[in-house]
């Protein structure tokens, strides 16, 4: 399981060193009482982009990846937000198709999209990496995600 694991996280690292970043699409969020819902754009590069608040901090555009077990951040996305990391300690965490991924797995105090939120989220921050991923330890904790056509939606009933 751990293997498979590292494999999905790789191959999500691969697709995040191999494409260009932009801006973020769309990150529009509406409230209705205590649900919220986040409604995603496909970008021109066939995937979907968003701003999300770390720690209560700073923002980051992240790429959405659905394939992604964790959230992973670049060394500088990890730095400007305070992450406490020291790429000397930086360790293999992952194999990839073109090798070993190193970097280091950290916990979020929390990831926010459009005031969808979730505290204690566990990350990597990836050496080499250009993109920071959205992955399923952000994505796990919205009750619904739904992708339909060239939208892509976080459903959270508060």
């Amino acid at each position: 399981m751990g293997k498979l694991i590292a494999i999905v996280v790789a191959f999500g690292v691969l697709i995040g060193l191999a494409l260009p970043t932009g801006k973020p699409i769309a990150a529009p969020a509406t409230a209705t009482g205590a649900a919220k819902e986040v409604v995603l754009t496909r970008g021109s590069t066939g995937h979907f982009f968003t701003d999300a608040t770390i720690n209560d901090r700073g923002s980051v555009e992240f790429m959405v990846d659905t394939g992604a077990s964790f959230v992973a951040l670049t060394v500088e996305d990890a730095r400007r937000l305070g992450v406490d990391i020291d790429p000397a300690n930086f360790d293999v965490i992952a194999e990839g198709a073109s090798g070993p991924v190193r970097g280091e797995i950290v916990t979020l105090k929390s990831v926010e999209v459009g005031g969808i939120r979730a505290e204690n989220v566990r990350a990597m921050v990836l050496e080499g990496s250009r993109l920071s991923l959205l992955g399923q330890s952000f994505l796990a904790r919205v009750d619904q995600v739904n992708m339909a056509g060239d939208y892509l939606s976080l459903h959270d009933a508060g």
